[in-house]
């Protein structure tokens, strides 16, 4: 892996994360975009889509306090590189996002952490607990249930509330062509959906995810994840579907978003790893900038338990 030091980080960036370091990696697969800072016990922050590692600005320094944090952008996403997809999407799977991660920790120096992952975040670190066992400690997923589980169980409901996991699996072009002259009202509604506001971001976040997704490539990217969840991530899933994660799990979600309303967390997820507790917090599905405290401190509560 090759270290590239950032040297102009973008203004809204430097000012969301003025006290971390940001780097480039290059690993196997993708260059990785991340900022790192603080010291303690290494954990490694994953966003969602459309969002990129700023969704966890209001959460990062604080817990920087008592750990060293890398907040990154996934590959596709943000300002790591966006390869092309095609074939049978394994560019974009969930196994390939985990092992950019996994290689950029260990370029920090990182070969055991934490890793907290929020919407397709969260299912890049259930892959990597599944796939690199030794390597993640403990797991935090906020806001989903399994991909595989999703699938198995869609009925009306769960196809109205995930209706983008289908829009964006057509084929390429026809998403992206749908997507690009209206980028930023795709992006808006995304983001003021699953029971979450337009106000719950701070402006300056909100000026960032906007800066990124208006790249077609971006969009492409977006793409390409969800038509690998629906195809090449379901096999890896059916291949390991008996292998369960041993680490501690835990489980946040928003009481009024799509996941709380439909799913017993909990109760899916003990079908998928051995060790798990959680609670739902008051909020939709955006939950590290809805609710940054009471993330911050169930976080906490969870990585530090002698807390």
């Amino acid at each position: 892996m090759t270290r590239i030091t950032e040297v102009s980080p973008a203004p809204e960036t430097r000012r969301m994360f003025d006290a971390f370091a940001r780097e480039t990696i290059k690993t196997s697969g993708a260059e990785i975009n991340l900022v790192h800072g603080g010291s303690g016990p290494p954990v490694l922050l994953l966003h969602g889509s459309p969002q990129t590692h700023v969704v966890w600005h209001g959460l990062a320094p604080m817990l920087a306090e008592s750990h060293t944090v890398v907040a990154a952008d996934l590959r596709g996403y943000g300002d790591s590189s966006k390869p092309l997809g095609g074939g049978d999407h394994s560019t974009y799977s969930f196994r390939a996002m985990a092992a950019d991660q996994l290689e950029a920790m260990r370029a920090l120096g990182h070969e055991r952490f934490a890793v907290v992952g929020h919407d397709r975040g969260a299912r890049v670190a259930h892959r990597m607990a599944r796939d690199h066992p030794r390597a993640v400690e403990r797991a935090a997923f906020l806001d989903i249930v399994p991909t595989d589980y999703v699938y198995a169980h869609v009925d009306r409901s769960a196809a109205a509330a995930f209706w983008h996991w289908f829009f964006l699996t057509l084929p390429e072009p026809i998403p992206e062509r749908m997507i690009e002259p209206t980028a930023i009202f795709f992006l808006h509604f995304m983001l003021g959906s699953l029971g979450s506001g337009l106000d719950v971001y701070a402006p300056e976040a909100l000026a960032e995810y906007e800066r990124c997704f208006a790249d077609p490539a971006a969009i492409h990217g977006m793409c390409e994840d969800y038509r690998a969840a629906g195809s090449i991530d379901l096999v890896h899933d059916a291949e390991d579907r008996d292998r369960l994660i041993r680490c501690p799990v835990l489980l946040l979600w928003g009481a009024r978003g799509v996941v709380g309303t439909l799913y017993d967390p909990i109760e899916v997820w003990r079908g998928y790893a051995t060790d798990v507790r959680g609670q739902a917090l008051d909020a939709g599905h955006y939950l590290a900038e809805e609710r940054p405290l009471e993330t911050l401190a169930a976080l906490r509560a969870f990585l530090d338990p002698r807390e």
